[in-house]
């Protein structure tokens, strides 16, 4: 699944505009490493978004395409 897509169905960002926009501006890594909108995001995976001052630190627990709100928050782990 690609970065911008987990981002929005796993409600960590709200709209894929949004994060496609912060991945173009290097806000998101994914294992210490500038990602693209495009990465292909995998199970284990350590993502940090920047907005600011503040620093969201997850792991990637679960891939879903359609998941109920429910679901979302399981889908990764806060670090």
């Amino acid at each position: 699944m690609r970065l911008d897509k987990y981002l929005k169905v796993s409600r960590i960002i709200k709209r894929r505009t949004v994060a496609n926009e912060a991945c173009d501006n290097q806000r998101v890594t994914v294992n210490g490493k500038p990602a693209k909108a495009g990465y292909e995001v995998k199970i284990g995976d350590v993502i940090e978004i920047r907005f600011g001052e503040k620093r969201t630190r997850v792991e990637v627990l679960s891939l879903s395409e359609n998941p109920r709100k429910e679901e979302a928050a399981a889908m990764y782990r806060e670090l």
